[in-house]
């Protein structure tokens, strides 16, 4: 009964024991937190805010200066109500690379 408790007469699980029970204990740590982000990352854990559903923006979706474009060359507006509306847009969605942060 003595020989199996003391690892050093031949019997017993070896001093490794030492080393592969706290690996364990790591691992399976490891694995939790990784399960937790994965699965409370993604639908909203506590604390974080909800924001509703989010929905990938549609490609075949035409941007305003598209829209834009696209009502003066059909003749829908004339050239001053577009020049009104592209400055209107450029201030608000800061569309125009040229001007950049001054």
């Amino acid at each position: 009964m003595f020989e199996l408790a003391d690892p050093w007469s031949g019997g017993g699980p070896g001093p490794w024991i030492i080393l592969f029970a706290p690996f364990v204990w790591v691992l399976v740590i490891v694995g939790v937190v990784t399960l937790l982000r994965r699965t409370v990352g993604r639908h909203g854990g506590p604390g974080r805010q909800f924001r509703g559903p989010q929905y990938p923006a549609r490609a075949d979706t035409p941007s305003p200066l598209a829209v834009l474009g696209r009502r003066f060359a059909a003749g829908e507006i004339d050239e001053e109500e577009y020049w009104r509306r592209l400055s209107v847009l450029e201030e608000h969605f800061a569309a125009d690379p040229k001007r950049g942060a001054a």
